[in-house]
C-alpha cells in the first residue's frame, strides 16, 4: 500500500450489538462477508494504510489438560455442566479466537464463517449466512457449544440445549476493559483457568506495551476518528456512535470518537451529510471487507457528505481487518498497533 503525508491536514491528528444485528438483517455481518478480500484501497494515489492481516494466531506453548466437570452460569441465566472438551463448537469467530489461543484448536470441530484465521480455514461451516444452523452444529456431535448473547436465532440455541449438549452463553466484549474478563470466562467454561491466566496476562501485557510505546500526533492534537460500518452489497451505510464499539479502542489510541463526540448516544446511525458533518472527522476508520464493497477509497468519498470531511478531502481512512476490529480478545494488541501506526505513522 502506498503511504503518503497529508498534503493539507496534519494528522489531527469499534462488536455491532443486538440493536445493529436487528438494523442489518439483510446485511452479511461482521467478518467474511461484503465484498472480495482484494486491494482495500482501489483508488489510484490512495493513502489508505491497511492493517496487515494475521494468518495465524499464536497459541500458548503449553497445550493445557481441561480438568471437568465445570458447572458454569451462562449470560442468560441458564447453568451448564460442561463433561467433555473433545469436541467444542464455538459460534462466534471471537470466541474461536481465545479456543485456538489457549491451545485448544485440536479440539475444536467446526466455526462461525467469521473465524478469519488459518487454523480455523478447513472447519465446517456451521452458520446460514450469520444465523446459526442448529442441524449442522448437532452433526458435529460436540460436546460444548460456545454462544454470546448476540448469537442467533434463538430457536437454534434452544435446539442445541434440547438435545442435550452442554451450550455456554457468554457477554460479548464490548471494550478493553472486557478483553481479560471474556478469556477468564472461555477457559473456565472449558476447564483450563490456568491456561486463561496466561493468555490474559499474555493478552493484557502485549496491550500495555503498544499503549507504552504510542506514536502522537506531531502537532499533539487528539485526531478525531468516525467509524464507519459500510456494506455496499446490502447498501448499509452507518456512522458509529456512542455503543458501537469502536470507542474503547479510539480511547486508548489517543483518539476522539468523533460520532460519540458530535452527540450520537445510539450505537449507529445512518450516513448522512449533515452527521458527517457535525462529527467532522479527521480520519475514518473501516472494516477492510466493508471498504471493498463501496469500491475503495475512491467508492467511499462517493457517500454522502464523506469527501466534504477533513479525513475526506485528506483520503486518511484506516482500514482493519474485519475479523479482528470488534473482536476484543487476543489480537487486541494488534489492532490497536495498527490503528496507531495509521494514524499517527507520520508523527515525529
Amino acid at each position: 500500500m502506498q503511504h503518503r503525508k497529508s498534503a493539507r491536514h496534519p494528522a489531527r491528528a469499534p462488536r455491532l450489538v443486538a440493536a445493529v444485528a436487528a438494523a442489518l438483517a439483510l446485511a452479511i455481518g461482521l467478518g467474511g462477508c461484503g465484498g472480495s478480500s482484494g486491494d482495500q484501497g482501489s483508488g489510484k494515489g490512495s493513502d489508505v494504510r491497511t492493517a496487515a492481516q494475521a494468518e495465524s494466531l499464536e497459541p500458548l506453548k503449553d497445550t493445557p489438560a481441561p480438568r471437568l466437570p465445570a458447572t458454569v452460569t451462562s449470560a442468560d441465566g441458564h447453568r451448564s455442566t460442561v463433561r467433555s472438551a473433545a469436541r467444542i463448537v464455538p459460534l462466534t469467530g471471537s470466541l474461536s479466537e481465545i479456543v485456538f489461543t489457549l491451545g485448544l484448536g485440536d479440539r475444536v470441530v467446526g466455526r462461525d464463517v467469521t473465524a478469519d484465521f488459518a487454523q480455523a480455514k478447513k472447519l465446517p461451516v456451521v452458520t446460514r449466512a450469520h444465523d446459526v444452523s442448529a442441524e449442522n452444529v448437532l452433526s458435529l456431535k460436540p460436546t460444548v457449544v460456545l454462544a454470546d448473547t448476540t448469537t442467533g436465532p434463538a430457536e437454534a440455541i434452544d435446539q442445541i440445549r434440547d438435545a442435550g449438549v452442554p451450550l455456554v452463553v457468554l457477554a460479548p466484549a464490548k471494550e478493553l476493559a472486557d478483553v481479560g474478563t471474556r478469556i477468564d470466562a472461555v477457559a473456565a467454561a472449558l476447564g483450563v483457568p490456568d491456561a486463561g491466566k496466561e493468555l490474559r496476562q499474555r493478552t493484557e501485557d502485549r496491550i500495555k506495551a503498544v499503549r507504552a510505546g504510542m506514536k502522537r500526533p506531531a502537532d499533539g492534537k487528539a485526531p478525531r476518528v468516525a467509524f464507519l460500518y459500510l456494506r455496499g452489497s446490502a447498501a448499509v451505510y452507518l456512522l458509529g456512535g456512542r455503543d458501537s464499539g469502536a470507542g474503547s479502542l479510539l480511547e486508548a489510541a489517543g483518539a476522539v470518537d468523533a460520532g460519540e463526540e458530535s452527540g450520537l448516544t445510539k450505537d449507529f446511525t445512518p450516513i448522512t451529510s449533515e452527521a458527517l458533518a457535525k462529527a467532522a472527522p479527521d480520519a475514518i476508520l473501516v472494516m477492510s471487507k466493508g471498504l471493498d464493497s463501496v469500491g475503495g477509497v475512491d467508492g467511499l468519498l462517493k457517500l454522502p457528505g464523506v469527501a466534504e470531511t477533513p479525513a475526506g478531502m485528506d483520503r486518511r481512512i484506516v482500514s482493519i481487518d474485519d475479523g479482528k476490529l470488534l473482536n476484543y480478545g487476543p489480537r487486541t494488541d494488534q489492532v490497536l498497533r495498527s490503528l496507531v501506526d495509521q494514524l499517527y505513522g507520520d508523527a515525529s
